[in-house]
């Protein structure tokens, strides 16, 4: 099931690629770095982290009379140890405004988390996956000469996840959602065709403390500074 997940979101990322380049201009990268994941209260684990995102521009407004373009895009979060660190896959969607060098997206973004087994003094406890509806609001802006320095920032609270069952005959149960958010800010510098970008992000899970949320093992706080290249097309 991984497998083909992390498959259909590639064919995803692959497809908006391969659209032909005059119906839109998109953007297609490659980033690595480190991750720290921190579950209740147990200690805070670091590992490696690679992503993989994508983004077009579907049907790109007209100029002159304004209004608001169509983009749509994906990203993949894969930890180099799993047991730790939580698996990311999202698609969204939505409209885009540009006003001279500063764009505002705001996104429909469905993404599937799947969270790792706790361990409390040798016991294991499996969390189900999350599903995810977030609403970001996404800003860009370049500066500079040739307005080829851009930074970026987009963030959004996080509303009760929908649960999945991660396939265990036993696993916990699913916790009373009380607040989270997300937050990633980034900076970049484009090369001709090419891009670097440097990534902050961190994301936050609070649930209720009851029997559903034993020991808190299912709130969550993930922090992550990433790197990476990629194309502008």
């Amino acid at each position: 099931m991984m497998r083909g997940k992390t498959q259909g979101v590639l064919l995803c990322l692959v497809i908006l690629v391969a659209i032909p380049a005059y119906c839109q201009r998109g953007t297609f990268g490659i980033d690595v770095g480190q991750s720290s994941d921190k579950f209740g209260s147990l200690p805070a684990v670091s590992g490696l982290v690679v992503g993989i995102d994508g983004e077009i521009t579907v049907l790109k407004a007209n100029k002159k009379e304004g209004g608001a373009s169509i983009v749509a895009g994906g990203e993949i979060r894969l930890p180099s140890d799993t047991g730790n660190h939580a698996k990311e896959f999202a698609i969204f969607g939505g409209p885009g405004f540009q006003y001279r060098n500063l764009s505002i997206e705001v996104h429909a973004q469905i993404r599937k988390i799947y969270l790792p087994t706790g361990n409390v003094d040798n016991q294991f406890f499996v969390r189900n996956k999350m599903e995810v509806l977030e609403i970001p609001l996404v800003l860009r802006y370049r500066f500079g000469p040739g307005k080829k320095l851009f930074v970026e920032a987009q963030g959004a609270p996080e509303f009760s996840p929908r649960w999945r069952s991660a396939g265990s005959l036993s696993p916990l149960p699913n916790p009373d959602f009380d607040h989270g958010y997300f937050v990633r800010g980034g900076l970049g510098y484009i090369f001709g065709k090419w891009y670097a970008k440097g990534t902050y992000e961190s994301r936050y899970f609070k649930f209720n403390a009851n029997q559903f949320n034993p020991n808190n093992l299912y709130n969550w706080r993930t922090n992550a500074i990433t790197g990476g290249a990629g194309f502008v097309f």
